[in-house]
């Protein structure tokens, strides 16, 4: 076990190094993963104009236990319904990010119970904390005074976003009520106006730049 924890430790330092890439998480217990597949293409195509990365405009799929996790600095994870990581998943999960990597967790509407309650296999004495609207998440490259912007309405709430910090470093952020992929998508998908999809792009490219960047 050590012999491979110091294995994967390894290659997320080489893999990474320099890096720009974005994957697509893959995950069990039946909850549509693959949903909303323009979203990401389009955000990297906004980030390579905008913010000057270089990212593939075809983003790769991985799976949760999979050790090809730590080739991507950024992974991104989104879906309705239900979320099931084994052991394995939790394990191989914790070390990518702790050693590295960054998750964005975006609720698609549905998700929130069934990933914090996953989420207690990963980090057993983590919490999610809200993050306040003066982070570097929601300035870094474009301003959001008042954090975490609504894009698509579900239940009324107030979008929030929550992270996971490790040894201060923000490792997981989870975006809730706000359905920043919907407003990623192709604009005929939603019928989103174009103020509402560039305010999700703006911030997407936050979360972008800051994964690559801390």
């Amino acid at each position: 076990m050590k012999k491979t924890l110091l294995f994967l430790l390894f290659n997320v330092v080489i893999l990474t190094l320099g890096a720009q890439e974005i994957a697509v998480l893959k995950y069990k217990g039946g909850g549509d993963w693959y949903s909303n597949p323009t979203a990401l293409p389009n955000l990297i195509k906004f980030c390579n104009k905008h913010i000057n990365t270089k990212i593939d405009e075809k983003p790769r799929t991985v799976e949760v236990g999979n050790s090809d996790i730590f080739q991507y600095p950024l992974v991104y994870m989104t879906g309705h319904g239900n979320v099931f990581f084994s052991d394995d998943d939790a394990e191989n999960l914790y070390n990518y990010l702790v050693s590295g990597g960054f998750l964005h967790i975006d609720d698609n509407y549905g998700m929130e119970p069934f990933i914090t309650k996953e989420l207690k296999k990963v980090f057993p004495n983590a919490t999610l904390v809200e993050l306040p609207a003066n982070h570097p998440i929601f300035s870094n490259a474009f301003e959001f005074k008042n954090g975490l912007p609504k894009i698509h309405e579900h239940d009324g709430k107030r979008p929030q976003a929550f992270g996971i910090f490790y040894e201060g470093r923000l490792i997981l952020l989870f975006t809730y009520e706000s359905d920043l992929g919907d407003g990623w998508e192709d604009p005929e998908v939603h019928n989103d106006p174009e103020h509402v999809r560039q305010k999700a792009l703006k911030m997407g490219a936050n979360i972008v730049k800051y994964a690559f960047e801390n």
